[in-house]
């Protein structure tokens, strides 16, 4: 059997939709806290198993006769994140599982600026000393994250982010679920690294271009300074743990922590992937 955590997110339910395209629905899990997010796949044939990342009980109950273990991080930021990611871990140990498929970033390290860099970082060496086989996938950012960093840019075509002249391999997500279901249904791919990204990279002047080009709008970046983008950041009422997380998330940008540019989705894919150009025209 195969089961995928964070199964109602968004990710989770695209590759959903590719596993049941590939395998019988019955021999697939759906790992979730609250199984209303799943009401549409209530007849599909899948499992629906109720679990919490800070109940490792539950998650070890829901892991009960599973093969393969789709782990898509966390949510949750800092030290909760960390310890939901590591309960994830040691329930697939704990319930016999024999692999994890982990979704981890694209630049995984102790000392990464992006806090969920340093997260996947751990999660990665917790995996390796399971002794479980594994294969990670170091994903790029999905292009369905633009919108986000690029906030009104679309009407007006102004974008303000600090990024600098930091680029970014953004990938499709659709792209990303539809690999992970070719991985979890296939052979092979033991103790596998795989860097997960678009073609191309591009600055957030590259996406102004780009609007410019495929929307016909006068766009411009303005590279603000971080401390003015956490103060904006401020004024939504988010937390400082969530500012901070997408402070450092822009500030990895700048250095480059998503710039890298690999064919493995592609390979994996056995087609082209979607171009971060014809996303901006969908905008």
């Amino acid at each position: 059997m195969i089961a995928i955590t964070g199964a109602s997110g968004n990710l989770g339910q695209l590759t959903l939709s590719h596993l049941t395209k590939k395998m019988d629905p019955n021999r697939v899990v759906a790992v979730v806290r609250d199984p209303k997010k799943l009401t549409s796949y209530r007849d599909s044939g899948i499992a629906i198993r109720q679990a919490d990342y800070d109940d490792p009980e539950s998650l070890v109950r829901a892991f009960s006769g599973v093969e393969k273990l789709l782990q898509i991080s966390a949510s949750a930021t800092g030290a909760l994140g960390q310890q939901h990611e590591l309960n994830v871990v040691k329930a697939a140990k704990a319930a016999g599982v024999e692999k994890i498929i982990y979704t981890s970033t694209l630049t995984p390290s102790p000392n990464a600026v992006f806090g969920a860099g340093r997260i996947c970082s751990t999660t990665e060496q917790a995996i390796k000393d399971s002794g479980l086989d594994y294969t990670f996938f170091r994903n790029s950012m999905y292009q369905e994250t633009i919108p986000m960093f690029i906030g009104s840019a679309v009407q007006d075509g102004q974008i303000y982010y600090p990024s600098g002249e930091g680029k970014v391999s953004f990938a499709a997500r659709t792209d990303m679920a539809e690999a992970l279901a070719n991985v979890l249904t296939g052979d092979g791919h033991h103790k596998a690294t795989y860097r997960i990204t678009g073609d191309e990279a591009f600055s957030f002047a590259d996406i102004a271009t780009l609007l410019r080009s495929e929307k016909r709008l006068d766009a411009t970046h303005h590279d603000i300074p971080s401390e003015a983008y956490k103060e904006e950041l401020g004024k939504t009422g988010l937390p400082q743990s969530e500012i901070d997380f997408i402070a450092s998330m822009a500030a990895s940008i700048r250095i480059g922590e998503f710039s890298a540019v690999d064919d493995q989705l592609e390979n994996l894919l056995g087609r082209p992937r979607f171009k971060t150009s014809d996303y901006i025209r969908s905008l």
